[in-house]
């Protein structure tokens, strides 16, 4: 047999034979055939939707719901699959799982009903092949109605107005080192460094401006949950925003080595529960400060419009948009997704509650119940005074839509809410583009 690393495309087929010619051809048969035989397919095996019988899942209580699996394998109705399911309350579904059969391509699972406002849940799975297929749904009942089960301590204004004015105290004394490495023709990346509190409580982040040498309106984007590195990104900047994208924690400049970072994200571990035993102590006292205080850099800068000031995060970061919003007047405009922190005692009191889910699986340390109240976003919800637009999908299993709806409920200024049942803990690019044009309608 000829060996095929013997064959030299360089030189002309003509010149070395029928043999080299004949082997090219070989060579070119098969690797069609391998590739039609092992091409990519464009679309799943299995394909499968799941409906309600309300196709917005919305329920007035004492409804009964029921979802419908419709599926099929290679385009053939499934049939004779197993699926099994549990049902129950959001965020308290029972061990025990029940189970029904596809049949002509479709499978119903009463979801059942509640007699209180909030949302029912079902877990499901099914195989074939061996591969198995996952989801969760939730659907609500009388939604409109869901209200937070946390307290609104009376001398709430009071302790922020105070918490604020400490951290004011504190001069910002930015530090801004231009990255070209990020930076294009029409987009200028920088590092800032603020000091946003006393003791030398700092938060790093991104700053992007236009380049065109006009004033802008700006933007604020705090993080999401963790202590991970945050990245840049010039989209705001496209869109025409002065934008920021901060750390929350102290010490975590993005640039550094990832052996150099190790040691202050470690410091950041369990800060969601660090000092919860007191409102003075908690850890998001000098982070809510510290967002307000970001506002007050951007409005600082040369470049700002004077005007149009707005504020944007998802999970944790859609939390510290509303509390941003609602603590610093200077916010014109603000567009959360999917708040994290909204409504935390709900578990306490046996609904589900939003991230980090105080009182869920475990006792917290004595005092908690007390504290929880001045950090709730619900409870920053109700100060809002600028127009919110607001989204979360009702298959989040993070921010649970109860805790999420307790917050949007309370809202009196002029709201904007853009739910997507079937979303969990994430967005579509849709919902991105639909909250851009939104920003744009509020600029002034």
């Amino acid at each position: 047999m000829t060996n095929l690393t013997n064959y030299h495309p360089q030189f002309p087929l003509h010149r070395g034979g029928h043999g080299e010619g004949l082997l090219l051809l070989l060579f070119l048969l098969f690797s069609l055939t391998a590739s039609a035989q092992f091409s990519k397919p464009r679309r799943q095996y299995v394909e499968y939707l799941v409906t309600t019988d309300h196709p917005d899942r919305n329920y007035r209580t004492g409804e009964q719901a029921t979802l419908t699996i419709e599926a099929y394998k290679g385009g053939n109705a499934l049939d004779g699959v197993k699926v099994f399911y549990r049902t129950g309350d959001e965020m308290s579904l029972p061990e025990e799982r029940d189970s029904t059969v596809f049949r002509a391509g479709k499978a119903n699972i009463p979801i059942g009903t509640r007699t209180e406002p909030g949302f029912r849940a079902c877990d499901l799975s099914f195989s074939v092949y061996g591969k198995e297929y996952k989801d969760l749904v939730k659907v609500a009942f009388s939604h409109e109605a869901i209200k937070p089960l946390t307290p609104m301590p009376a001398d709430f204004d009071g302790f922020w107005r105070k918490a604020v004015e400490e951290a004011r105290q504190t001069d910002l004394t930015p530090e801004i080192t231009p990255l070209p490495k990020y930076s294009n023709d029409s987009i200028e990346v920088a590092l800032v460094r603020l000091n946003v509190g006393p003791g030398g409580r700092n938060m790093y982040g991104y700053l992007t401006r236009p380049r065109d040498g006009k004033k802008h309106p700006v933007l604020f984007c705090p993080p999401g949950a963790g202590s991970k590195k945050i990245e840049p990104t010039t989209y705001y900047s496209e869109h025409g925003y002065i934008y920021l994208n901060i750390n929350i924690h102290n010490g975590c400049n993005p640039e550094l080595s990832d052996e150099e970072y190790a040691a202050p994200r470690r410091a950041a571990g369990g800060y969601e529960r660090r000092g919860i035993a007191d409102k003075d102590s908690f850890y998001y006292r000098s982070v809510y400060a510290g967002c307000s205080r970001c506002v007050d850099f951007l409005c600082s800068l040369p470049d700002w419009d004077g005007r149009n000031v707005g504020v944007t995060g998802g999970s944790q970061g859609g939390a510290l948009t509303i509390v941003t919003a609602a603590l610093n007047p200077k916010v014109t405009f603000c567009a959360p997704f999917y708040p994290a922190l909204c409504d935390l005692l709900g578990f306490r009191q046996g609904r589900a509650g939003g991230w980090p889910k105080y009182f869920r699986d475990r006792q917290e340390a004595a005092g908690a119940e007390r504290t929880l109240p001045y950090y709730d976003v619900a409870n920053f919800a109700r100060k809002l005074t600028c127009p919110v637009f607001f989204s979360f999908g009702y298959n989040d299993d993070t921010c649970s839509p109860t805790s999420t709806y307790a917050a949007y409920n309370v809202i009196t200024v002029p709201k904007t809410l853009a739910v997507t049942p079937t979303s969990g803990h994430w967005r579509f690019p849709e919902t991105n583009d639909e909250a851009m044009e939104w920003m744009e309608r509020q600029l002034h």
